[in-house]
């Protein structure tokens, strides 16, 4: 099955900012668009805006006087729905209210061909409980932009229980012929994006309520050392708390309140003050103007230990033991068995993160991961009240002397990025286990869709499952409410490469 042809029209049904991004995508691609609203007027007013925002791209180089004035030839406001009979797609992008679709569809179906390929950009209601009451089920799709559509390459085609390959197939086949990168996904409570990205979010504002760290530094961690673009806390300012809590709270209620996915109390209250975010001028930071911008705790200047010595082998920390060398700082090696640890001169260990406490264990700091330890520029340490000061000021001035800023965080276990890919390495693997989306296309998702530095499939990989199941079981075993047990996908990976060591 082919893409739709250029010569045939493409309705948009909303004119909002994203039904009027999808048209100008289906526009500049060549295609007929014709775009309907409820209230013609705004219809016609998303043309005209249309028009502004090509007449832009021709200013900047982005496309040419001629392929822009062939584009508006071909844009038209429908009056009414009848006006979108010849449409070989329609694409909705109107209110996320289930039966306000599945009425507009309803209509839909006894006006265009039973051949018309029938989409929704819902990016929180079931694409199977749209289509439930259509006459011909098998066509319709779920085609979910992001925000910028024009910008974002990202397409989330997704199947509905009823969905038959071929319309799929020709869905998948149109958004790639518009340019952008699609990828396939059943049915399932915030498809591939907004399912998986749940840790990001949960995990940083868990830490907040732990007491662990403020939004600030959690944020810092998480960019400088975890290699995120944006840390949680700005991020969701920027996406608007409100937005955020209710696309967290949809996915939690879809899964029947899984607890993986329980939403924030702190987020509520947030929501509940009216911080919304830039959007009310004030969410967990200020944006009024001249408003102090919050500082990430970094630790003072302190000596580094002059040696270490390394037991074992530290996984995906390992990289360290050069870094220390070319940092002038004498390393020993000694294989052991007793585990992975930086045994510092005052006696003390550093650890990576493990999903354990530094209160359980005399004298012990621990490190967080980071994705690559050589570009981090940031490292958060843990230690509890029984932690010597002489162990956490020599493992201060080691990652010091390796060049990184030093973030002090409170004995939370899991620390920040440790227990944030853990819990998404193990939400991909349950996810490709259940059908959800191929590896591949989960990984392109996150990557592309919420700009992750690898995907979560990959960064399971380089890890190792054993790893994300290890430290998930740790946190499991001091936090037994379900939300952090591995799931069995992540066991079976974590058998499957223990068989074949």
């Amino acid at each position: 099955m082919t893409a739709i042809e250029q010569s045939r029209t493409v309705a948009v049904v909303g004119t909002g900012t994203m039904g009027q991004g999808i048209a100008q995508v289906a526009l500049v691609a060549g295609h007929p668009v014709r775009l309907y609203d409820a209230l013609p007027e705004r219809a016609r007013q998303a043309a005209e805006a249309i028009a502004g925002r090509l007449d832009r791209l021709v200013e900047k180089g982005g496309l040419d006087a001629d392929a822009r004035s062939a584009a508006l030839a071909r844009l038209h406001p429908a009056a009414a729905l009848t006006d979108l009979a010849d449409a070989a797609l329609v694409v909705e992008a109107i209110v996320e209210r289930l039966e306000v679709k599945q009425e507009l569809f309803t209509a839909l179906e006894e006006i265009v061909a039973d051949d018309c390929l029938l989409a929704t950009n819902t990016s929180s209601l079931s694409v199977t409980a749209i289509a439930g009451p259509l006459r011909v089920p098998d066509r319709f799709v779920g085609l979910h932009f992001f925000n910028p559509a024009p910008l974002l390459p990202l397409v989330e085609v997704v199947s509905g229980h009823a969905t038959a390959q071929p319309a799929a197939t020709r869905a998948y086949e149109t958004a790639k012929a518009w340019g952008k990168t699609p990828v396939r996904c059943a049915d399932t409570p915030g498809f591939i994006v907004n399912r998986l990205a749940r840790p990001f979010y949960a995990e940083a504002l868990r830490v907040h309520e732990e007491r662990g760290a403020d939004p600030a530094t959690i944020d810092a961690v998480l960019r400088e050392c975890g290699g995120f673009r944006m840390g949680p806390f700005e991020l969701t300012d920027l996406i608007g708390q409100d937005v955020n809590e209710a696309v967290t709270r949809s996915v939690w209620e879809s899964f029947y309140q899984d607890p993986k996915f329980t939403p924030s109390l702190a987020q509520r209250r947030l929501v509940e003050s009216g911080r919304l975010g830039r959007k009310s001028g004030q969410g967990w930071f200020s944006y009024a103007e001249g408003a102090e911008v919050p500082e990430p705790h970094t630790a003072p200047a302190t000596e580094p230990p002059a040696h270490i010595t390394v037991e074992g082998d530290l996984g995906p920390a390992g990289e360290l033991v050069a870094l220390c060398r070319e940092a002038g700082i004498t390393v020993h090696e000694q294989d052991e068995d007793r585990g992975t640890r930086i045994l510092l001169p005052g006696g003390g260990q550093l650890v990576l993160a493990d999903g354990q406490t530094s209160a359980e264990f005399r004298d012990v700091v621990y490190f967080d991961l980071a994705l690559d330890y050589r570009k981090a520029t940031r490292v958060a340490l843990s230690a509890s009240e029984v932690t010597a000061w002489e162990t956490l000021r020599e493992s201060i001035g080691l990652f010091q002397a390796l060049g990184k800023n030093v973030s002090v965080i409170g004995d939370v276990p899991g620390m920040i990025v440790a227990r944030t890919v853990a819990m998404l390495v193990d939400l991909a693997a349950d996810a490709v286990a259940k059908g959800v989306a191929s590896e591949q296309d989960i990984d392109t998702a996150m990557r592309l869709g919420v700009n992750y530095p690898l995907g979560p499939v990959e960064w399971g990989r380089r890890l190792g499952h054993g790893w994300a199941h290890e430290l998930l079981d740790e946190l499991h075993a001091r936090v037994p409410t379900g939300r952090y047990a591995p799931s069995l996908a992540l066991y079976r990976q974590t058998y499957v490469e223990m068989k074949s060591e």
